[in-house]
C-alpha cells in the first residue's frame, strides 16, 4: 500500500493507486524553462495487430498496438531512446470522429496497454467519437518495465518483514529491506531508473500526441493520472484539449504529506463502511486495531499453510475500501479472522492487492510505483523522523497509520536515485479549461486534494466537480458524473465550476 494505489480495470479504475492523478500535430508545447523541449523528436509509429502478452490472451481484432521511441533523457533528444509502449481502439463512429483520448488509469505503474482492453466497455460511449489510446508509461510493463526482485526474495520480505516495526531489530530489518529493494531496481533496471519521473512521462505523452496526429491532447487521468496529467498541462499548457481528472492526486503535497493524506482518506472510508453496517465507527476502529495488534504477536493461519500477519492484514483491509461494492467481501474476511482465527479471506484479499497470483508470482507494477515515486520526489525520510510521526498518524487512524507513517521511510530508503522535487507543478496559465473530479469519500487520494488540484490548474482552467459518494473514482459509478464527462469530452460542454452530483 503506497502513495496512490493500484491501477485496476474496471468502471471506477485506480490505482494505484496508485495516483494520483490528465488533437493534433504541430502546434509546440510550452514546457518550463528548466524542462527540455519534447517538441523537438517527433516520431511515427507503425500500428500492428496486438500480441497476447505473456500468460494471457490478445484484444480483439479492434485493437491495434505500437511502440513509440522516444528519447531516454530528454535533456540528449537525439542520443539513446526508449519504447513506449501504445494500443488503440478506432472511434465506432469514424464520420463523427473528433480524435484521440488517451488513458492513464493510476498506480503509478498501471499498465495502460493491460487495462484498457479490459476497461473499454466502461468508455463505449465516448469511443463512438474518439480512438481509446492506452499506454505503459515508461518504467512499466512493456515500456521498459522496472523490476527489482525475484517472486521469492518478495514473499520473503512479506512474510519476515514487520511493516510496523516495534523492536530496534525489526526496524532495521525493515530499514535494510527497503535498501536492498533500491539496490536490486539499480542492478536490473539501471538504465531507465534515473529516467522514470512523471515529468519525463508527461513529455513522452507529447510525443504521443504528436505521433497520432492530434492537435491537442484529449486525455483521461484517474488516481496517479492526475497527478500525470498536471504536470502535463504545467509543461504544455497550448496543447491541452479536454482533459479529465478523476480521483485526484494532492499537488500540494509532499511524501508525508500524501502519507497524511491517505491515513485520513482510509480512515474516514474506514468509519463510513462501519457506519454503513451499522457499527459505531470508533469502536469498530479500536476493535479491528485491536485484532491487528494480537496478529502483529500472533500470525493467523491459512489453508495455503501462509501466515496472515499484521502488515498483510492491514493490506487486506484497504483493498475493499476502494470501492463499496466490496465493502461485503470486507465484512466477511474480518467475521472469518475474528470469529474463526483464521487468515484466508484477508491474506488473498492482500494477494490480490499486491499483485500475487496463485502459483506465487508477482507481478511488478510495485516495482514501477516504487521507481517512478522515489524518481519524483527529493524526500527520504529518515527511521526517527519516521518514528517522530507515529503519536500524530496513530491519532488519525490506529489501524491505517503506524503502517503509513513507517512507510515514509522505508519505500525510499537508500533510494540510488535522487528525486526531482517536493511536489510537483500543476499551475497551468493559458491552458483550456480541465474538469477536476473529487469523490467525498475516496480513500487513497482524499477528496480535498481535487480542490487543491483544481487551485493549482489556476482560475479558469481548473473546474471543479465534486461527487458526493464512496469510492477511488467516480466515473462508471456516478450516473450524474458519468453524464457530465460524457457531454464534456463529447460535446465540449463544460460543467460549472463548483457543481456537484449526489
Amino acid at each position: 500500500m503506497r502513495a496512490h494505489g493500484r491501477a485496476r480495470g474496471g468502471a471506477a479504475l485506480t490505482g494505484a493507486v496508485l495516483l494520483v492523478t490528465a488533437v493534433l500535430a504541430g502546434c509546440d508545447g510550452a514546457p518550463a524553462p528548466s524542462s527540455p523541449q519534447a517538441s523537438t523528436v517527433y516520431r511515427p509509429v507503425d500500428w500492428k495487430r496486438c500480441d497476447a502478452p505473456e500468460g494471457g490472451t490478445a484484444p480483439g481484432p479492434d485493437w491495434r498496438c505500437a511502440t513509440l521511441g522516444v528519447p531516454l533523457d530528454y535533456a540528449k533528444p537525439d542520443g539513446e531512446t526508449t519504447g513506449i509502449a501504445l494500443i488503440r481502439k478506432p472511434a465506432t463512429k469514424k464520420s463523427e470522429r473528433l480524435g484521440s483520448l488517451l488513458f492513464n488509469f493510476g498506480g503509478p505503474g498501471g499498465s495502460g496497454v493491460g487495462i484498457l482492453p479490459r476497461a473499454a466497455a466502461s468508455y463505449e460511449e465516448l469511443n463512438t467519437r474518439y480512438d481509446l489510446v492506452g499506454f505503459d508509461p515508461r518504467g512499466v510493463a512493456a515500456s521498459a518495465g522496472v523490476r527489482c526482485r525475484g517472486d521469492e526474495a518478495q514473499e520473503k520480505a512479506y512474510r519476515e518483514v514487520d511493516m510496523t516495526p516495534d523492536t530496534a531489530e525489526e526496524e532495521a530489518a525493515f530499514i535494510a529491506d527497503g535498501t536492498d529493494f533500491g539496490a536490486g531496481c539499480d542492478r536490473l533496471s539501471g538504465t531507465v531508473l534515473p529516467h522514470v519521473g512523471t515529468a519525463n512521462a508527461a513529455r513522452d505523452m507529447e510525443q504521443i500526441r504528436r505521433a497520432l496526429g492530434d492537435r491537442k491532447l484529449s486525455y483521461f487521468g484517474i488516481s496517479y493520472g492526475t497527478e500525470l496529467g498536471g504536470t502535463y498541462a504545467h509543461l504544455f499548457p497550448k496543447t491541452v484539449g479536454r482533459v479529465v481528472l478523476d480521483a485526484v492526486v494532492d499537488p500540494t503535497a509532499d511524501s508525508v504529506g500524501h502519507a497524511r493524506n491517505q491515513t485520513t482518506g482510509f480512515q474516514r472510508a474506514l468509519e463510513n463502511y462501519l457506519k454503513d453496517r451499522g457499527q459505531d465507527p470508533a469502536a469498530g476502529t479500536r476493535r479491528i486495531a485491536a485484532l491487528l495488534e494480537r496478529m502483529d504477536k500472533d500470525p493467523l493461519p491459512t489453508a495455503s499453510g501462509r501466515e496472515l500477519n499484521e502488515s498483510l492484514a492491514v493490506t487486506g483491509i484497504v483493498s475493499p475500501l476502494y470501492s463499496k461494492s466490496g465493502w461485503p467481501t470486507l465484512t466477511a474476511a474480518l467475521d472469518e479472522a475474528e470469529r474463526t482465527g483464521r487468515g484466508d479471506r484477508l491474506l488473498a484479499l492482500a494477494d490480490s492487492y499486491n499483485g500475487r497470483d496463485e502459483n506465487g508470482r508477482y507481478d511488478t507494477q510495485s516495482h514501477s510505483q516504487r521507481a517512478i515515486s522515489c524518481a519524483d520526489a527529493k524526500a527520504r525520510p529518515t527511521a526517527a523522523e519516521a518514528r517522530a510521526l507515529l503519536p500524530e498518524f496513530r491519532k488519525l487512524s490506529p489501524v491505517f497509520g503506524p503502517f503509513l507513517a513507517w512507510d515514509t521511510a522505508g519505500w525510499c530508503a537508500g533510494w540510488p536515485v535522487e528525486g526531482e522535487h517536493d511536489t510537483p507543478e500543476a499551475s497551468a496559465p493559458g491552458a483550456a479549461p480541465i474538469l477536476v473530479v473529487g469523490t467525498t469519500g475516496d480513500p487513497a487520494t482524499p477528496y480535498e486534494g481535487a480542490r487543491r488540484m483544481a487551485d493549482e490548474l489556476g482560475e479558469g482552467v481548473g473546474v471543479m466537480l465534486t461527487n458526493k459518494g464512496e469510492g477511488h473514482g467516480s466515473y462508471g459509478e456516478s450516473a450524474c458524473v458519468t453524464s457530465l464527462v460524457d457531454a464534456y469530452f463529447l460535446e465540449g460542454k463544460v460543467p460549472a465550476d463548483g457543481r456537484t452530483c449526489s
